[in-house]
């Protein structure tokens, strides 16, 4: 909590509550179901919570804002992001079912209002988001082809709807077709040596009718 206090020093006494659980709860149930591997679980503030709130550091959802999650795992950025943004509504899909248990589980014992989850792959799911999160499940082409038609129309945001990803290394061979994508680096937000390498790229998609 220390690191997270460090960077968000504002947060409510209700979202330091939720934050302060997170731990106890991913390590009950990664115990039962191994969804974050022995490492991370140990290091589940850097390594997972504060990376997802990278995001965070890029744009703040309005209230109101619909936000899909793809490829969630075990919940990440949704659930951290889902915290930090209590009056946005979060969908955490992942199509394997043993991973949303332990994110149900983690969303019930936090009382978690604001996030439902799908068993599903994302190319099944119907609606339209302001924005669509991830945290590396695919090559950017890959991505975008998946969640193609899901961007909303409405425009909330001085940053355009469509795709905020969490990626690392070079990434100028994977995006050399996007001219739109702007390319945020953690390391300009977090000091520690995880996030020399961590990026946040936000790809402008338009509404598809």
């Amino acid at each position: 909590m220390k690191l997270l206090s460090k960077y968000f020093p504002d947060l409510t006494e209700d979202q330091i509550e939720k934050f302060t659980l997170l731990e106890s709860l991913y390590q009950d149930w990664n115990l039962k179901i191994n969804v974050v591997s022995r490492k991370d679980i140990d290091e589940l503030y850097l390594r997972h919570v504060l990376h997802s709130l990278g995001i965070a550091k890029v744009i703040e959802f309005k209230d109101g804002s619909q936000i899909l999650d793809v490829g969630t795992g075990g919940g990440f950025p949704g659930i951290p992001l889902a915290i930090m943004f209590p009056e946005c509504s979060f969908h955490l899909v992942d199509s394997i079912a043993k991973k949303l248990k332990v994110v149900n589980e983690v969303v019930e014992g936090l009382g978690l209002t604001n996030v439902k989850t799908t068993h599903s792959r994302v190319e099944e799911i119907k609606g339209n988001y302001d924005f669509i999160v991830s945290r590396a499940v695919a090559a950017m082409p890959t991505f975008v082809h998946w969640v193609k038609g899901k961007i909303a129309k409405e425009q909330k945001h001085d940053l355009k709807n469509g795709i905020i990803y969490l990626k690392g290394g070079d990434l100028s061979e994977e995006l050399k077709d996007y001219q739109t994508t702007t390319i945020y680096n953690l390391s300009d937000f977090f000091e520690e040596d995880f996030y020399e390498t961590k990026k946040v790229v936000h790809l402008p998609l338009k509404y598809r009718g």
